[in-house]
């Protein structure tokens, strides 16, 4: 009630709350992103925000989504147009108003379930989902005690995301990262090879580990210079508390799990355990979480 408050959308907060106890509307009202052109009446905004009397979409976006995807399943959703909502994400004048003129959207767009109304603009969109970012994920960086600067502690984050869907292993792979970061060791994560790449494809290969793009972290040293996908809570926990473990290296056991390694003669048994021949780029480490990617470096 208070940011209906805040935005001028109810004159009083506390008239309104009982207003919609004495009508029992309150336990109806649906948490989501409403648009309200103002003045309205009370009823009139109550009436925006329960399922099947407001005319709104409900859409969830996954973890792990890059800009391009959203923009997609919003598009497939009936909210927007794909072009213009990847417009809007790269927008110079809209990424100032939103604090992230010198980082790009990317990371930003917060995954969750969303309640757009019908006629919201791409602009209006975009804004929405970097503002339930901050509402859900500023608290968490707050109480941050890692190095790595809040954009840093997201692209890292992302990594983790395309890496792993398996709760139990995001804070050891976190921590392959965190350890390769401390020694200097290149990061050589396989999603970064092939993001921005139109069609990016299901199985990574040794061609696609020499594309010349700057996310590469089989060419560059270090964190790319941002996300690669829009990470969940869990992914962003595990980059703020990566596991106490001195692993370098792990593969995926094509099975949704990977193995875990310190020395490299380890790993690169386990590569030939569970990747066998065929087009594999040489083995450091990797993995990911969708099942049709079977390599791993």
């Amino acid at each position: 009630m208070r940011k209906l408050s805040d935005r001028g959308a109810i004159p009083h907060e506390k008239a309104f709350s009982l207003w919609a106890r004495l009508w029992r509307l309150d336990k109806k009202i649906h948490s989501g992103v409403y648009r309200f052109d103002l003045p309205m009446a009370p009823a009139a905004v109550m009436k925006r925000m329960i399922p099947g009397l407001g005319l709104f979409h409900r859409v969830t976006v996954p973890e792990g989504l890059n800009v391009r995807e959203i923009a997609a399943l919003l598009a497939d959703a009936k909210v927007g147009d794909r072009e213009k909502f990847t417009a809007a994400a790269a927008n110079p004048e809209l990424l100032a108003n939103l604090g992230l003129a010198d980082k790009g959207v990317e990371g930003y767009l917060f995954p969750d379930t969303y309640y757009f109304p019908e006629g919201m603009t791409e602009t209006e969109v975009v804004s929405a989902m970097v503002e339930q970012f901050h509402g859900a994920v500023d608290p968490l960086l707050a109480q941050s005690k890692s190095q790595l600067t809040p954009h840093e502690l997201l692209t890292l984050a992302s990594m983790i995301e395309k890496e792993t869907g398996n709760a139990n292993e995001r804070p050891l792979v976190s921590a392959v990262f965190y350890n390769r970061l401390k020694i200097g060791l290149p990061l050589q994560s396989d999603p970064t090879a092939v993001y921005g790449m139109e069609g990016a494809p299901k199985i990574i290969t040794h061609k696609d580990l020499k594309n010349p793009s700057a996310y590469n972290t089989y060419r560059i040293k270090g964190l790319p210079p941002g996300p690669i996908c829009n990470p969940g809570l869990p992914a962003l926990k595990a980059a703020l508390a990566p596991a106490a473990v001195p692993y370098l290296f792990f593969v995926s056991k094509n099975d949704g799990s990977h193995l875990f390694s310190v020395e490299l003669a380890e790993h690169n048994a386990g590569v030939k355990t569970y990747l066998g021949g065929g087009d594999k780029p040489p083995a450091k480490q990797a993995g990911d979480k969708r099942p049709l990617k079977r390599r791993a470096g």
